[in-house]
């Protein structure tokens, strides 16, 4: 019997894979779960549109990655930050990822989610720092940023 799988089924197949099992396997274990169903000619169709449209998703969120990669590169993009500094030359207030997501949205209205800056400890010393992002699964860019005395 043929079966689309709709979820990985460890040693047997992945999702969306269309694959030939024993009749009693497919019908009294997958089919009951609802780990796969029945390779229909309707449902090869469905599956082939929806593999079709997650492609589709994949290169515009690639390609709007690839867009947001070129602003943060760009020489003008520098994150610009006046923090209080100390005696010993280090800031009051540490600059966080969700402080420099926000001050990127405000300078320059580029909007990326806090958990994408990769800042590993928080930053509180002055001067040019480069902190990367990983935009999307392959695209990984620099924020620029500066830090002042103020």
């Amino acid at each position: 019997m043929r079966v689309i799988f709709l979820a990985d089924v460890k040693g047997k197949g992945k999702k969306g894979e269309i694959k030939e099992m024993p009749t009693g396997y497919a019908q009294n274990f997958l089919l009951k779960k609802n780990l796969a169903k029945e390779a229909t000619a309707a449902a090869i169709g469905e599956l082939r549109g929806k593999q079709k449209s997650e492609e589709k998703a994949h290169a515009e969120m690639l390609a709007e990655a690839q867009a947001i990669k070129e602003k943060l590169e760009a020489e003008s993009t520098i994150v610009e930050f006046t923090e209080k500094v100390g005696p010993d030359g280090r800031t009051f207030g540490s600059i966080t990822s969700k402080k420099i997501a926000e001050e990127l949205q405000k300078q320059f209205g580029i909007k990326i989610d806090k958990r994408l800056i990769q800042v590993k400890n928080p930053i509180r010393s002055v001067g040019l720092i480069d902190v990367p992002v990983k935009i999307y699964q392959d695209v990984t860019s620099v924020i620029n940023l500066r830090v002042k005395e103020g």
